[in-house]
C-alpha cells in the first residue's frame, strides 16, 4: 500500500463537478506531480486530500489510515504537512524564530502564554533541529534577518522549512515556483530533491513550471475539468497527446 492512496475523490459546489471519481497515489521518497489547466481542481484534490474540504464520495488513506472524517490538525498529527500558493510569514520575524515557531508548535512544549510574553526559551534540541534544516534548506546565512527583507525565493524556502519542521511524512506543495525566477525556480527544486533523500519525504508537487516538474518528479497526475485523463511516469505523460490536448490545447 502506498503511503497516501486516495480512490474516487469527487466534489461539487452547487451544481458544477469540481473533481469526479479522482483517485491518485503517492509514496515515501517520491516526488509526484499533479497538473493541469486553471480550473481542472488541483486546489480543491489537494483541499480534499488535507481535510479543508469533504468530498462528496471515494476515500482517502493516509499510512493505512481511513481519513475520510478527520479534521486537518489529525491529519497534520498523523505526518500530512502542507504549503500554500500564497506565502504568508510574520514580517518582523527572523528566518529562525519561524523555524522555532513551528518546532515549538511540533513538541507542543512550553504553555502558550510564555511563547506570547516571550518568556519561554527555545531548548538546546529545538535549536540543534532547527540548525540542521537551517543548512539542510541552505538559509543558514539569512537566518537571523527578518522575513520583510527577504526574496520571494528565500521566503519560499523559509514556508518549507516551516512545514518540514513538522516532520511530515508527506509534504503537499501547492505552485510552491509560483512568482520565483528561473534560478530561484531551479535551487527550490534541488532542495526538494534533497529533502526526499535525506528524509525520506514523500512529496506531493502541484505546479505550473513543467521544467522544473520534469525535473523532480518521477511520476505524473494530469487533471482537466475534474477529471484525470493520464496518469504515470512523467516523461511518458508529458509526450502523450492526452496531456497535451488537456494541457497546452493540442496535440502536435
Amino acid at each position: 500500500m502506498a503511503l497516501l492512496e486516495a480512490e474516487g475523490i469527487s466534489k461539487h459546489f452547487g451544481g458544477i463537478a469540481a473533481l469526479t471519481d479522482v483517485g491518485l497515489s503517492a509514496d515515501a521518497s517520491e516526488i509526484v506531480g499533479l497538473i493541469g489547466p486553471n480550473g481542472a481542481g488541483k486546489t480543491t484534490l489537494f483541499n480534499c486530500l488535507f481535510g479543508l474540504d469533504r468530498p462528496d464520495r471515494g476515500r482517502v488513506v493516509f499510512d493505512g489510515q481511513v481519513l475520510d472524517r478527520l479534521p486537518v490538525h489529525r491529519r497534520v498529527r498523523l505526518g500530512i504537512g502542507r504549503t500554500f500558493q500564497r506565502l504568508e510569514l510574520f514580517a518582523e520575524m527572523t528566518v529562525r524564530e519561524h523555524l522555532l515557531a513551528a518546532e515549538r508548535a511540533r513538541g507542543g512544549g512550553g504553555a502558550l502564554w510564555r511563547d506570547l510574553l516571550n518568556m519561554s526559551a527555545p531548548t538546546a534540541d529545538e535549536r540543534s533541529r532547527v540548525a540542521e534544516l537551517l543548512e539542510m534548506l541552505d538559509i543558514t546565512d539569512i537566518s537571523d534577518r527578518p522575513a520583510e527583507s527577504l526574496s520571494l525565493g528565500h521566503g519560499r524556502l523559509v514556508e518549507l522549512g516551516r512545514a518540514l519542521a513538522t516532520e511530515p511524512k508527506l509534504l503537499m506543495l501547492d505552485e510552491p515556483s509560483s512568482g520565483l525566477d528561473r534560478a530561484e525556480t531551479a535551487a527550490l527544486g534541488a532542495t526538494l530533491v534533497r529533502v526526499v533523500a535525506e528524509r525520506r519525504t514523500g512529496v506531493l508537487l502541484v505546479e505550473h513550471d513543467l521544467e522544473l516538474v520534469r525535473h523532480v518528479t518521477s511520476r505524473l497526475y494530469v487533471l482537466d475539468f475534474g477529471h484525470m485523463v493520464i496518469s504515470g511516469n512523467t516523461e511518458n505523460v508529458l509526450e502523450h497527446p492526452s496531456f497535451r490536448r488537456a494541457y497546452l490545447g493540442r496535440t502536435e
